[in-house]
């Protein structure tokens, strides 16, 4: 394992989709959402550190998850946290810690990984993650994991990639284009072509190629974050990122990035992937009933009903008799019934609650 692998464990989301679970006071990575024992952000760290030293691992998050990260981290020190003030998207968060990491060790090359994300067969992730680590060690590209379609998935943006680059189905290609999510139609006809590839969110590129896409890319930001570089890893860091971090664009890394480079490139995983980023996501990875029913920390009594997802707090009985392919989630005040199909607008209900109804529900 070696010193100069690094990971940024992307930790700072609410995952509103997973509403009313997952919540501003408690998001979706520090639950058990798939009833396995270990929180979703405890899964991803154990991932990581079969690769990456435990010290090497930075967990991004907002200042008011502190506590929560290392009372579900115990193996991860203060030092390991970077705490943003405020939310601002991906790309000043990558900056800032790839600044941090550079003062520390300028060979490094860094992972960056959500830490809500579902990953099977973790042996054949830890070998793409070294071949990814040996290819930017020794190149000046960026790099993602691409994940092969096995649906025309309207929820995952798509990656291009130059099919003559490579041609065993594992090889590093060069990236064409990112897409964001397409309709329908569109992403049957990425299927049909052969040369898409979901994306991830996954990346892996070293310390110095990043930094110098920021300062070539974004020149405003790289100078803003720049000017912490004497105070990072020291008592006076929390004072300039709270003072400083703010001024930031909120901006993604794919749009402030990856989207104007031309030195990406994607290797196809050879894992079993799975971003859950809503209950029907979830539903696909949980074990069923013969009916297709789903059931988290409930007791049921199902008749005439099929393909739902239920999930409460508390052990609850549920008795459900005549609904087909459903959302069934309680939690304390909050009972969810809702369309399985239309689960991509449970984020804009969640603000209709919020209006209607206040913050305490959210």
């Amino acid at each position: 394992m070696s010193k100069n692998y690094y990971a940024i464990l992307m930790a700072g989301g609410i995952g509103s989709r997973f509403w009313p679970v997952s919540t501003t006071e408690l998001p979706k990575q520090f639950h058990d959402m798939l009833g396995t024992g270990e929180t979703l952000i405890q899964k991803t760290f154990n991932r990581l550190s079969k690769v990456i030293p435990e010290e090497n691992i930075c967990i991004l998050t907002h200042e008011r998850y502190k506590d929560l990260v290392l009372e579900q981290l115990p193996k991860a020190n203060p030092g390991q946290l970077l705490l943003e003030p405020e939310m601002r998207n991906t790309a000043p968060c990558i900056l800032y810690a790839s600044m941090k990491i550079r003062k520390e060790n300028p060979d490094a090359v860094i992972l960056v990984a959500p830490s809500d994300h579902w990953i099977e067969q973790e042996d054949i992730f830890a070998g793409d993650v070294k071949r990814c680590f040996a290819e930017c060690a020794e190149r000046d590209i960026l790099m993602t994991l691409g994940i092969t379609p096995t649906f025309p998935n309207t929820g995952y943006g798509y990656i291009e990639y130059d099919g003559e680059s490579g041609n065993n189905g594992h090889d590093v290609c060069k990236v064409k284009k990112f897409t964001e999510k397409p309709d329908y139609a569109t992403a049957k006809e990425f299927l049909r072509q052969g040369n898409y590839l979901w994306n991830a969110g996954i990346f892996i590129w070293s310390v110095k190629s990043i930094l110098k896409a920021f300062e070539h890319l974004q020149p405003e930001m790289y100078r803003l974050f720049s000017k912490g570089i004497p105070k990072y890893n020291t008592l006076a860091e929390r004072t300039f990122i709270r003072k400083n971090y703010g001024k930031a664009d909120n901006i993604s890394i794919d749009y402030a990035i990856l989207e104007h480079s031309d030195n990406i490139h994607v290797l196809p995983a050879g894992f079993d992937w799975n971003d859950l980023g809503t209950w029907g996501s979830l539903y696909d990875k949980l074990p069923k009933d013969d009916c297709g029913n789903a059931v988290v920390n409930a007791r049921t009594l199902i008749e005439n009903s099929g393909n739902n997802m239920i999930r409460t707090s508390g052990k609850k009985l549920v008795v459900i008799d005549g609904l087909d392919d459903y959302i069934v989630i309680e939690k304390k005040k909050v009972l969810l019934i809702y369309p399985k199909q239309k689960e991509q607008r449970i984020k804009e209900v969640l603000q209709k609650v919020k209006q209607k109804f206040g913050e305490d529900l959210i």
